[in-house]
């Protein structure tokens, strides 16, 4: 059972029924993502454990159409890149001139990691080692495409400096394996299914990142946090490799009512395995992580749960 340890006082605290039957709609985003999926699991779980209230997964096309679905009031809750999320919150990059005030945060609930895989018996082990070769770095304008294109350059590596190839998952893995490129990125919550598939068919190795290219890519794009991918995550990945993941978070409007939002964000931690019975990436959702990659304010009721549960809130996490 995968319950934060500290959410057992909040467990035992009744769930009040909401004011009025409300169907709630989650933006999520592809069928073929980790969003879809997710989100039907949340679905799930405030069908089975909210009284008074019904959720529906809606398929859109991810983090920023989502922003854009919450602002307007056009859907109840959203999944989106944390990057993406701080820049509708803040009135920045793809923001710039239209800033989503209203935007609030439940919590970060798993991380995408970047994953940069080549054959076990490539000559590529570092970042260095992708000059001259034939590197996919996803579907062009992808998530994948931004955080490798950000992690490169943070590290003085730009696309002039190896053949670009803009592949999405279920390509790459396909061009890996035929040996038509020599790596490529990935940018989804680990395990990933084309990954998983790659390497059932050909031996594979994933390559880790030092201390010094996580810490400059940090200093890059700030909302990238280190992470480490555990050992056998995927077949002949023995040992730990160190990455870097942007954080996927879990976004409402302010208006949300209290209550619902404070009921939300107890059954995200306190029902954990429930969603991770419908996706392995729910292994990360946990209240450490949530409060250590969230970058914008949570919602007053997702406040409430989290100092119920006895956790420090930074103070950019608190509503002005």
């Amino acid at each position: 059972m995968h319950i934060f340890k500290y959410a057992v006082a909040a467990s035992l605290i009744a769930t009040a029924p909401l004011a009025a039957a409300q169907q709630l709609s989650i933006a999520t985003g592809g069928t073929g993502g980790v969003y879809y999926p997710y989100g039907g699991g949340l679905a799930e779980l405030i069908n089975n454990h909210i009284e008074g209230a019904s959720a529906v997964a809606e398929v859109t096309g991810a983090s920023v159409e989502n922003m854009g679905l919450v602002w307007r009031g056009d859907s109840d809750l959203a999944l989106a890149l944390a990057d993406t999320v701080y820049q509708a919150y803040s009135g920045t990059g793809d923001f710039e001139g239209r800033q989503l005030d209203n935007i609030r945060a439940l919590a970060s609930i798993y991380p995408n990691a970047v994953q940069l895989v080549t054959l076990a018996d490539s000559d590529i082990e570092s970042l260095a080692d992708l000059e001259g070769k034939r590197v996919s770095v996803g579907a062009p304008g992808s998530g994948t495409e931004l955080n490798a294109r950000a992690l490169l350059e943070a590290n003085g590596i730009s696309y002039d400096d190896f053949m670009p190839q803009r592949l999405n998952f279920n390509e790459t893995a396909d061009a890996i394996r035929d040996g038509d490129i020599d790596a490529g990125f990935w940018s989804v919550g680990p395990p990933t299914s084309s990954i998983l598939n790659l390497a059932t068919t050909r031996d594979i190795r994933l390559i880790g990142f030092s201390d010094e290219e996580v810490a400059k890519a940090r200093e890059n794009e700030p909302v990238f946090a280190p992470y480490e991918l555990r050992a056998g995550i995927y077949d002949g990945v023995e040992e730990p490799v160190q990455t870097i993941s942007i954080p996927n978070v879990l976004a409402v409007s302010s208006e949300m009512d209290e209550e619902l939002a404070y009921q939300i964000t107890r059954i995200l931690f306190e029902h954990t395995d429930e969603l991770i019975a419908i996706h392995p990436a729910a292994n990360d959702t946990t209240v450490e992580f949530s409060i250590d990659s969230t970058p914008i304010a949570f919602h007053p009721g997702a406040l409430r749960y989290y100092e119920e549960v006895g956790v420090e809130v930074a103070d950019h996490q608190r509503p002005e």
